[in-house]
């Protein structure tokens, strides 16, 4: 096995290690559905060695199928996340005897595979990259579901460097044009294909993620109860759900205290925020007399280098996110300190556009001009439209792998279970 399938075969096996670690649990958790909103964490482990016996086994390898009467069970597209339970999946034990009898024949295929041949996907060990980012998509899942099942002691922590007070509140993106999306990166997903070439009127956008403090400052000025910072979508969700701050947040005595992991802490108000929907960060951003930023502008805040005519792969540059440049891959369970990675800074002095929160932007998601599906239409282009909006960065709980600035992620406007936060812009002339 040459280089490059080692490093394949290291990824395969550091994301299946993250799997197993998140559902090493008792089986009635396992198996207990902790929100509508999401699957049995049984049913997501399952999940992914299903998905990689269909598209490493099947498309790439050309095997004969293992267990063709799981598939249905397993096809996300089937049956909703809250009807899963209902859904006659493989149990603790079984699901892992069967997701390690895939992977012993997906790296077998691995071994076997021409990484350089015409099919698009073995080409640079594309449906690999697609595996391992998928499981990784499925492990942050994993945790968010962990997150809402209130169980202590599941998660583990870790630690992350201070934060840094003080600098300026905003950065400036001058004018110009930017190459959007990637027709280079090997394991890019369709929808940040082909790249484009975008013109942006020059604009300011913050340089950190807006805080716990701020945001705490947003629901001590009335911002829940002033129609006037919602859209008309919005309020009536405020309305409705009777939403008066981040989700797992409570205020007892006078103080902010969050629900995390199964523990209650102080809100510390030097972290990003996070667990916000694009309702609230939309409302916040228009009491503080900005607004989100378009999902061009961020991606050009993010990755642009003006002076060599290129876009970076990650804002530093594009050596891997070591842990003074980014907090990725849950290297502990939660946002890092604003300030705590001035080396990671992009190419206009934004900080911490990579890891930490999910960041919402104004954006609908859509296609880019001249998209086309690969290798599925079920990945992206079902959802394309004006029902979801995009979310950029990723979040702490996103590994490295399944992270570039070019990276779209995106959810309805309501969510709020995932790791999402958010920053905000404004145009040059307001």
């Amino acid at each position: 096995m040459n280089d490059f399938k080692e490093r394949i075969a290291a990824q395969l096996i550091a994301v299946r290690d993250r799997s197993l670690a998140y559902t090493e649990a008792e089986d009635d958790l396992l198996i207990r559905q902790h929100s509508p909103l999401m699957s049995p964490l049984v049913w997501d482990l399952a999940h992914v060695g299903n998905y990689e016996e269909l598209w490493v086994l099947r498309e790439a390898g050309g095997i004969t199928p293992l267990r063709p009467e799981i598939d249905d069970i397993y096809d996300a597209f089937k049956t909703p996340r809250k009807d899963r339970p209902s859904l006659p999946f493989l149990g603790p034990a079984e699901a892992r005897r069967y997701i390690e009898g895939v992977r012993g024949r997906v790296l077998d295929v691995l071994d076997r595979v021409d990484l350089e041949g015409p099919s698009p996907l073995h080409r640079d060990g594309f449906v690999f990259g697609l595996v391992i980012q998928h499981e990784h998509q499925h492990d942050e899942t994993m945790l968010a579901t962990l997150q809402l099942s209130g169980q202590p002691g599941l998660v583990r922590e870790g630690e992350l460097p201070p934060g840094r007070a003080g600098g300026p509140g905003e950065v400036y993106v001058p004018a110009g044009r930017f190459l959007m999306g990637t027709d280079t990166l090997p394991w890019a997903y369709d929808n940040e294909r082909p790249a484009t070439w975008v013109d942006l009127p020059g604009y300011w956008i913050d340089r950190l993620p807006v805080g716990n403090a701020a945001y705490a400052a947003f629901i001590e000025d009335g911002g829940y109860d002033d129609q006037r910072f919602w859209t008309p979508e919005g309020w009536q969700w405020r309305q409705r759900k009777g939403v008066t701050a981040p989700l797992f947040w409570t205020r007892e005595g006078g103080s902010w205290y969050r629900d995390r992991f199964g523990r209650t802490e102080p809100v510390p108000m030097d972290e990003p925020v996070q667990h916000v929907s694009w309702y609230e960060a939309d409302a916040y951003a228009r009491w503080a007399g900005k607004r989100l930023p378009t999902e061009p502008e961020w991606e050009k805040a993010c990755g642009w280098d003006q002076e060599a005519g290129r876009a970076r792969r990650y804002p530093w540059g594009e050596s891997d996110p070591g842990p003074s440049l980014a907090n990725l891959g849950h290297r502990a369970a939660r946002p890092a300190p604003l300030g705590a990675y001035p080396g990671g800074a992009s190419p206009y002095g934004a900080e911490q556009m990579v890891g930490d929160v999910w960041e919402w932007t104004s954006s609908w998601f859509q296609a880019y001009p001249g998209f086309r599906s690969f290798p599925y239409k079920e990945y992206s282009e079902v959802f394309f439209g004006e029902e979801y909006r995009v979310l950029r960065g990723g979040s702490w709980a996103a590994d490295p792998a399944a992270v570039r600035t070019t990276f779209r992620n995106w959810d309805y406007p309501i969510r709020r279970q995932i790791f999402t936060g958010f920053r905000c812009a404004r145009s040059e002339l307001v």
